[in-house]
């Protein structure tokens, strides 16, 4: 495909990576070739379009890239430890992507989307999934891999609606290096999980930051 592409058109501005299928089971139920495969079609099957086209759009200093994520994943969902471990697997990956693509031009986003699909057909009626077609998310793809493109985004889209999705971490708590133990740390849950202050961080140095602050007494 990658090739293809090249030789018509002699660069490659957008990758839309959108590989998926379903093995949905309980985990008590579900064997290890359920999981296999699913983590093979959505993570590999993003990676690697994605991996044949990087140094093309590092070489252009240009690139818009989205992948998939789900609620699944971001959230949970009964039936899809399998599906949902991929799917915020590819959201680790954006995450990477997002840094090293920066002084290139590359922006990597997510979209989360909530549609009809063949994924889905059989578990809703036809109104209701009339009315949450996947146009109603193209829109926001398309803003994804524009010129205006954030970088970094999981955007959650469905039936016309929009909504930005973070990871977020409190400000917690510094429990200190002498003494410390699993008590103090249950003592001190309601500070740890506190929200106030919580922040969205964009690279993990930040964590690493904070904590180094807060071992300097800030």
């Amino acid at each position: 495909m990658i090739d293809e592409t090249m030789g018509k058109w002699g660069r490659i501005d957008v990758i839309i990576a959108n590989a998926g299928i379903l093995r949905d089971k309980s985990f008590t139920k579900m064997e290890i070739a359920d999981f296999e495969i699913v983590m093979n079609v959505h993570v590999m099957g993003t990676v690697k379009p994605i991996k044949a086209a990087w140094e093309i759009m590092k070489a252009q200093n240009y690139g818009r890239i989205v992948v998939t994520t789900s609620s699944s994943g971001l959230y949970g969902n009964f039936g899809q430890a399998n599906y949902g471990a991929a799917k915020l697997g590819i959201v680790g990956f954006m995450n990477t992507l997002k840094l090293e693509g920066q002084k290139n031009n590359i922006h990597v986003n997510a979209v989360a989307p909530f549609a009809a699909t063949r994924m889905t057909e059989g578990l809703m009626p036809p109104e209701v999934l009339a009315r949450i077609s996947p146009e109603y998310v193209t829109p926001g793809v398309i803003y994804l891999a524009s010129d205006e493109a954030p970088t970094g985004a999981i955007l959650t889209a469905g039936g016309g609606g929009f909504a930005l999705a973070r990871i977020y971490e409190t400000e917690g708590v510094y429990l200190g290096e002498d003494g410390l133990s699993a008590e103090e740390v249950r003592a001190n849950w309601d500070k740890i999980s506190d929200e106030t202050g919580q922040k969205a961080y964009f690279n993990g140095g930040e964590q690493g930051a904070k904590f180094f602050r807060k071992m300097g007494g800030g």
